[in-house]
């Protein structure tokens, strides 16, 4: 089972807000996942970031693998 960090999509139409999870790489984008780690909300003035550091660390350290942009708002929030 390929473990990712990944974005997924909540909100309503042009007002999207995003979850950071931890999911396997097959299920679908807004499908199950395994945890919720933060959330991204790109709509406020700044974005809105906020991440549970020791669960990404956990999770990295176990083989997870953020996406591009996971991996770009995680260097912004300074959790990796």
């Amino acid at each position: 089972m390929a473990v990712v960090i990944r974005l997924k999509r909540i909100g309503s139409n042009k007002k999207a807000a995003f979850r950071i999870v931890v999911t396997d790489s097959r299920n679908p984008r807004d499908g199950r996942n395994v945890e919720e780690i933060g959330s991204y909300d790109p709509r406020q003035d700044p974005p809105y970031i906020k991440v549970d550091k020791k669960r990404v660390d956990y999770w990295i350290g176990v083989g997870a693998t953020p996406s591009p942009t996971v991996k770009s708002l995680l260097k912004t929030s300074k959790a990796i």
